[in-house]
């Protein structure tokens, strides 16, 4: 890439995550990978310039200031203002990643469809799991997954308490479950509450898919302990998947053989060698999964490619979240939890 004119870009909104963003884009820039930071973007702009001192680049207050400076940039503003930005920066010939959830409704998601193909842009959004390592080691194992266990706990933070814990944590999972079943969603149930928020802290949720494939969700920004796993199952198979140690475990039945009643159980307890069961832990190639992000979306940037996650996708576990969320609300006013 050292023979190639950097792509130029920015960053729009460098709180907590957006300046991660930064930093990663800085890092690729030095280390010769055909990127060039050239600015951020924050309406605090104490913040703007305490990150563009860090980075070594220019700080702006307003994204309409990136007009002829860069050629892509990351939106990392709260949700709300998504359509706002990268419909602006998109008309001005600057291609988009934009952070999960896309939008806040669908109608905005939409839009923004219609906007990136009106302006011939490439529009990517941020759904960072489907970078992980983890994830990207199972994706071969797929046959015809039918259960998913799903848990994604977190420690309270203030941070993102305008949305309920749906938009906020488990869309991640949404997607990645979305992407592995390849179905329709049949029938959504869902419980959710708000412990110390006015939003839904914590819920779970039971989804079907038109497959038969059946997905179980729990998430919680008020756990005592911080998990980010998957579990699935397939015919004959059992894969594990752990987002934080970036690690998978697959079990598999030899062909032929049924375990017995015992053998379950011990399976069941803890994942230790059993005769007629194959444990493998597929190779993981460690990479930060924000890293890896970001260099897919430079690099359909710069072959002018379809991003390897597109705004449908986006739109699709926007649709998905924004009807459990609506479970929720339904399953609250039958138990009259509403009202409490």
């Amino acid at each position: 890439m050292q023979n190639q004119s950097p792509i130029k870009v920015a960053v729009v909104g460098v709180g907590a995550f957006g300046k991660n963003h930064a930093r990663v884009y800085h890092e690729l820039q030095q280390q010769g990978m055909g990127v060039e930071l050239v600015a951020v973007v924050d309406s605090d702009q104490a913040q703007a310039q305490t990150v563009s001192r860090e980075f070594g680049c220019k700080a702006f207050s307003s994204f309409e200031d990136l007009r002829g400076r860069v050629d892509a940039a990351s939106v990392a503003v709260p949700t709300i203002h998504h359509l706002k930005v990268a419909a602006g920066l998109m008309a001005a010939g600057i291609d988009v990643i934009i952070e999960k959830p896309l939008t806040t409704t669908l109608d905005e998601a939409d839009e923004l469809i219609r906007l990136a193909n009106a302006n011939q842009r490439i529009a990517q959004v941020g759904h960072l799991e489907r970078f992980n390592p983890a994830v990207r080691a199972t994706l071969p194992l797929i046959t015809r997954p039918m259960f998913f266990e799903v848990h994604r706990l977190s420690l309270f933070t203030p941070r993102s308490l305008d949305v309920d814990v749906i938009l906020d944590l488990m869309i991640h999972d949404i997607d990645i479950v979305l992407s592995l079943v390849n179905s329709p969603v049949r029938e959504i149930r869902a419980v959710g509450l708000p412990v110390v928020s006015g939003k839904v802290d914590i819920a779970n949720v039971r989804m079907e898919f038109e497959s038969g494939c059946v997905a179980n969700f729990t998430a919680s920004r008020v756990s005592t302990e911080r998990v980010r796993k998957v579990r699935f199952f397939q015919p004959h198979e059992y894969i594990s998947i752990d987002y934080s140690r970036q690690d998978v475990l697959q079990l598999r039945v030899a062909s032929g053989n049924k375990l017995s009643p015992e053998e379950l159980q011990a399976l069941a307890q803890s994942p230790v060698p059993i005769p007629g069961v194959l444990m493998n832990r597929p190779a993981i190639q460690q990479e930060e999964p924000l890293r890896a992000e970001l260099k897919s979306f430079i690099e359909a940037v710069r072959l002018r490619s379809k991003p390897a996650i597109p705004l449908e996708d986006g739109r699709r576990a926007l649709a998905t979240a924004l009807n459990i969320v609506s479970a929720i609300a339904d399953h609250s006013r039958r138990t009259g939890l509403s009202s409490l």
